[in-house]
Formats: C-alpha cells, structure tokens, sequence
C-alpha cells in the first residue's frame, strides 16, 4: 500500500492508502475522494480524474502516454503537469504521492 494525499481546489487534504497495481484513480473512486469522478471508467476519454502532481512528484511521475497527453491537449488545461490518474498505476514507489485536484473538479 502506498500513501496518496489529494488536495482539493479549496486546501483541505484526503490521505488515502493506495493499493499497488491498480490505478490512482481507481484507488481515488474506491476511497470515495471528492472531484474523481471518472466518468469514463478509465478508458482516457472524459478527463474526469485529472490531478496536478505536487513538487517532486511531477517529475518522479514521467511524461504523459500519447492519448494522455492527445486528451489533455485537447482540453486545454494551461497546465502542463496535469497528469490523467486513469493513467498512473500506483507502485511501492509513489508511497507518499501529493496532488492536487484541479478547479474545475471542485
């Protein structure tokens, strides 16, 4: 299990234990966090479970896949960290992941 603190848009923290080889949001909808709503179930096409890496994490995450960054491209955030949680797969590596949650999912 892996530590994740979601942000949300108004400062207020939800710490979540993550479950390894399931993705960040899927981890975030079994947690019931507030602004994930993954309206797509996953599949890269609604833009629903966008989070905004925290610090480090922008870099120790890599680079958007091609339809991740075809999607948020498309959806002009402003934001070039603004990450996919559909597309993170949580890891022993991001115990202790921050991100935000973007406005628009407030």
């Amino acid at each position: 299990m892996s530590q994740v603190t979601f942000i949300a848009f108004d400062g207020s923290k939800m710490l979540i234990y993550a479950a390894a080889g399931l993705s960040l949001m899927e981890n975030a909808v079994a947690n019931g966090i507030d602004g994930i709503e993954a309206q797509c179930g996953g599949n890269a096409y609604c833009g629903t479970c966008r989070v905004i890496p925290v610090g480090e994490w922008a870099v120790r995450l890599g680079t958007r896949g091609d339809v991740e960054e075809g999607l948020l491209s498309s959806l002009d955030e402003g934001n070039a960290l603004v990450r996919l949680s559909c597309q993170i797969t949580v890891s022993e590596a991001l115990d202790g992941l921050v991100v935000r949650l973007p406005e628009s999912q407030s």
